[in-house]
């Protein structure tokens, strides 16, 4: 495939979501689109605001892959987020702007009006209280990262007396082991780096974690082991995207339509797996069975 089919396939797919919408493409979106001077004004609407300024500003996380990635050297940004975004903007024929933040602080920019969109958040109860979600863009799966020579598909098949496991106190992950494996021996560490610690020096058997931080610190360390989502049940977190909370819903309608098509056609799949090979996840290592 040629760099001209790529950029032609990305072409006909954003035709498709227009015609989806039904809102054209060109003139025709921005006719559908617009409102008079007097009610973008009176409504301080998000979607209008950012056609009339033709700038969408998104909040930025440095250093958290797969979502965010910054070349300290030229100061560009790549991840799966910044996919997301790129796309969205190319929809609405407008350009991106940058703020760094952080996963708290990105709701309280959402609220204080210094940003637009907030990516890769979870739809907790207690951010629902004060901003709106879109469509969930994938469910985050649980799972463990698994020493060499055991095997496990379930909780069960880990929750066991004699299996070892490490997490990080505090953590959701330490809430899910001690739900979904009760009868395993649970070592409750400090941080992240202490639990690796233990199991790359074998003192454990494994370590439950959702699975972008079981398939980056592997890529990183392939004596770790391997990682399997575990069943029985099926334990996720929606991943999804924040915006401020409006009388006017459009703004989340028109992102919660896009994140919908963009899951069914395939594309999101496709920018997640392209944000983890900046941590050095090859594409046949993410699991078959995640839902994105």
């Amino acid at each position: 495939m040629t760099q001209s089919d790529d950029v032609k396939i990305s072409e006909d797919r954003r035709d498709a979501l227009r015609f989806a919408l039904g809102i054209g493409s060109g003139a025709a979106l921005a006719a559908a689109m617009a409102t008079p001077v007097s009610a973008q004004t009176a409504a301080d609407n998000t979607l209008d605001r950012i056609r009339a300024n033709k700038a969408l500003r998104i909040a930025v996380l440095p250093g958290e892959l797969p979502y965010f990635n910054k070349d300290l050297a030229s100061g560009t940004w790549s991840g799966f987020s910044i996919e997301m975004a790129n796309d969205l903007a190319k929809l609405l024929d407008v350009k991106l702007e940058y703020v760094e933040s952080t996963y708290g602080n990105s709701i309280l920019d959402l609220q204080a009006n210094k940003i637009d969109l907030g990516f890769a958040l979870n739809p907790t109860p207690q951010r629902a209280l004060v901003v709106d979600f879109t469509s969930p863009v994938f469910p985050h799966p649980f799972g463990a990262m698994l020493k060499k020579g055991l095997e496990a598909k379930t909780w069960a098949d880990i929750s066991k007396p004699e299996v070892n496991i490490a997490v990080d106190v505090g953590s959701a992950n330490e809430a899910v082991a001690r739900r979904f494996a009760p009868n395993a021996t649970i070592k409750s560490l400090k941080s992240r780096d202490e639990v690796m610690l233990e199991m790359s020096s074998g003192r454990v058997d494994c370590v439950v974690n959702a699975l972008v931080l079981g398939l980056t610190a592997i890529a990183k360390n392939p004596n770790l082991g391997t990682y399997k989502i575990l069943t029985s049940p099926s334990v996720t977190i929606a991943s999804g995207m924040a915006v401020r909370r409006e009388p006017d819903k459009r703004w989340r309608d028109f992102l919660s339509v896009w994140v919908d098509y963009n899951r069914g056609v395939g594309q999101m799949r496709e920018w997640f797996v392209k944000g983890l090979t900046l941590s050095g996840v090859k594409p046949e290592d993410v699991p078959v069975e995640l839902n994105i």
